[in-house]
């Protein structure tokens, strides 16, 4: 999950402007998180990750959370797609067995030839980082910034 907040001057700041500013930069942060999503569901169509169901893409979700003392943007990935953060973050996934659960057996190719087994056990599973979130977040970053200062000045005006 994301997290984008205001440091303590800007929170302060945010929370005694007129109310044009504080809704002209709450409606430019929304249509900045879009941006974002779109960014990460490109990135996650081939630049990182090759895409096989969607899944991980539709599960990236925007919520902005309005207070008294700012403007709180959060991007993240629902909690059913269990793969998300080893993905984004890189790790190992340890020894396990597996099983079939709607048949049998394991069909599997094991050079070139279908195999069948009741159980496999797995070895530990060194994971690379694929960042998709950090990742599309550092490319659009300067734009963001960019585009919430003119958004601010341009309320000002």
């Amino acid at each position: 999950m994301f997290d984008v907040s205001l440091n303590d001057t800007a929170t302060a700041a945010l929370g005694a402007m007129p109310e044009r500013i504080r809704a002209a930069l709450v409606a430019k942060a929304g249509a900045l998180a879009a941006k974002l999503q779109v960014k990460i569901g490109q990135t996650l169509s081939g630049e990182v990750l090759q895409m096989k169901s969607g899944a991980l893409a539709g599960s990236i979700g925007v919520t902005i959370e309005e207070t008294s003392g700012g403007v709180a943007v959060r991007l993240a990935t629902s909690a059913d797609v269990k793969y998300a953060a080893i993905h984004e973050f890189g790790g190992v996934i340890p020894p396990h067995e597996i099983v079939p659960d709607k048949a049998k057996a394991l069909a599997f190719l094991v050079g070139g030839k279908q195999a069948f087994a009741a159980r496999v056990n797995l070895p530990a599973i060194a994971m690379p980082e694929r960042s998709y979130m950090r990742t599309s977040l550092a490319e659009m970053a300067d734009d963001i910034r960019d585009e919430l200062a003119a958004t601010a000045i341009e309320a000002i005006q």
